[in-house]
């Protein structure tokens, strides 16, 4: 990659940032091209590639003799409210409806807006297949060593580590452990802390994939009202964990799924001092972290930690690849239980991931790429948003995403959406029905949409056949068998 390609993608993902956060608003006028020359210090030739870009991907347009305005869309959906939360722990039962509908998502043909995984189409698919190839032909050691033992590649590690100096840097090799995926990592961890019937602090709405953990696990969950900006109530957080009924939290701070929201780095760092002072575990879900949209990496927890009380946990699958994923939790203090928990689970992760997943971070332009994706991902966050302004029924409330790939839906009350699921289904359109968040049951007029893939024509009939599927359910729910 030369220099100046370089610099015109900088430039395009600063501005994209600034659309995708409001700073830029729809008709705002774009500094002119001199002007950006001057200030940036870029040619103007670098300039202009930057706002081409920015034009091809439907951000900006350019006015003739006028300059280069920020692309007008269609009047936005209000935000939902901050969230209720629950009064007591409750036991969580959502793994039998949760998987019917993955099944029914999962069929040949279904439009893919349910599971949050991106397109192949947007991830380095062949860059990493010569990678991989290229690992086995110059270390085939690696497929000789197997073991019950757990094992961390060196250099996986290193660049772990490493990419931790964008917050802060604070973790260190030896808390490292590797993981088969995130989902493992965050089942270890709660394995480590907590035992059946013990009562599990978590954001509402949450990720489906925690509440099967704590089920699995027959403990508890205490959803805590979430503002859909600002992440969780750090207010209701200190309540919770006043009376020490509370035995470890787990959060998503960072691109809340489904929520999108990033909690603000003061909250971030009231988080950590008072959970450190209760003495009650934190398992962060960081794994949508450097998929945010505007300014530099958010920081977890885990930077305000001093401690070793936040096991922050992560993979690669969002990023670079969801075969290879590259799993990982930096454990903090708690890092030989969970070494012993994984050696007695599953063992060894592989190492030949590990070393491709290294070599491409270390050579294979991986911050490159990562860049892209979160261009590509606000685009199709906020052209999502326009397809459900204008397809969905009235009454509709969106949430604002700040990062990751998801976007959560509040319809009118009237609607219920594993119903709404089960039309669209029939119709080959997936989506996740809001009730699997919520360990209470919460959130039945809500869904999930899954903006990870490029937009297309298909989507967007999509999403228009769904939204008339949700209107006339808003008008007539007692008949919503008949469509």
């Amino acid at each position: 990659m030369d220099a100046k390609t370089l610099l015109y993608e900088q430039l395009a993902e600063e501005m994209a940032g600034l659309i995708a956060s409001g700073v830029l608003q729809p008709g705002d006028r774009l500094p002119s091209v001199r002007r950006l020359s001057e200030q940036r210090r870029l040619s103007i030739s670098t300039v202009l590639q930057a706002l081409r870009r920015l034009e091809d991907d439907g951000q900006i347009e350019a006015r003739p003799q006028a300059g280069f305005y920020v692309k007008r869309r269609g009047p936005q959906l209000p935000e939902p409210a901050q969230t209720i939360g629950s009064p007591a722990s409750t036991h969580v039962g959502v793994n039998h409806l949760l998987i019917e509908v993955l099944r029914a998502n999962e069929r040949p043909g279904v439009l893919p807006l349910g599971s949050a995984w991106p397109s192949s189409e947007l991830l380095p698919g062949k860059r990493i297949q010569r990678i991989v190839a290229s690992v086995m032909r110059r270390r085939p050691q690696l497929l000789d060593r197997a073991g019950c033992s757990v094992g961390n590649d060196e250099q996986f590690v290193r660049k772990i580590v490493y990419r931790s100096l964008n917050w802060g840097g604070c973790i260190t090799p030896e808390e490292i452990v590797v993981t088969n995926s995130c989902t493992e990592a965050l089942n270890l961890c709660l394995r480590a802390v907590a035992s059946p019937g013990d009562t599990i602090v978590l954001e509402s709405p949450t990720y489906f994939v925690l509440l099967q953990i704590i089920e699995s696990l027959g403990m508890k969950a205490l959803e805590i009202p979430t503002h859909p900006r600002t992440g969780l109530s750090v207010e209701a957080l200190e309540l919770a964990t006043r009376n020490g009924q509370v035995q470890a939290c787990l959060l998503i701070p960072n691109a809340n799924n489904p929520l999108g929201c990033i909690m603000p780095e003061e909250n971030k760092r009231r988080v950590a001092a008072l959970l450190a002072e209760r003495g009650v575990p934190l398992i962060e879900d960081d794994i949508y972290g450097e998929l945010h949209f505007e300014g530099e990496r958010p920081w977890p927890i885990k930077a305000y930690d001093s401690t070793g009380n936040v096991m922050l946990c992560s993979s690669f699958s969002k990023t670079a690849s969801p075969v290879l994923r590259g799993g990982f939790v930096a454990a903090g203090r708690y890092q030989p239980k969970i070494t012993l928990l994984k050696t007695l689970a599953s063992g060894m992760t592989s190492l030949v991931p590990q070393a491709a997943l290294a070599e491409f971070i270390n050579v294979g332009g991986y911050d490159h790429h990562v860049r892209k994706l979160r261009r590509a991902f606000a685009q199709q966050v906020a052209t999502m948003s326009d397809a459900v302004t204008e397809y969905f029924p009235d009454g509709c409330l969106l949430s604002r995403p700040q990062g990751g790939f998801v976007l959560w839906v509040e319809l009118p009350e009237q609607v219920d959406t594993l119903a709404l699921h089960s039309l669209a289904i029939a119709e080959g359109i997936a989506f996740m029905p809001g009730q699997l968040f919520s360990a209470s049951g919460r959130y039945k007029n809500c869904l999930r949409l899954n903006c990870g893939n490029p937009w297309s024509k298909e989507i967007e009939n999509g999403v228009r056949r769904l939204g008339e599927l949700a209107r006339r359910m808003a008008e007539h729910p007692a008949g919503a068998a008949d469509y």
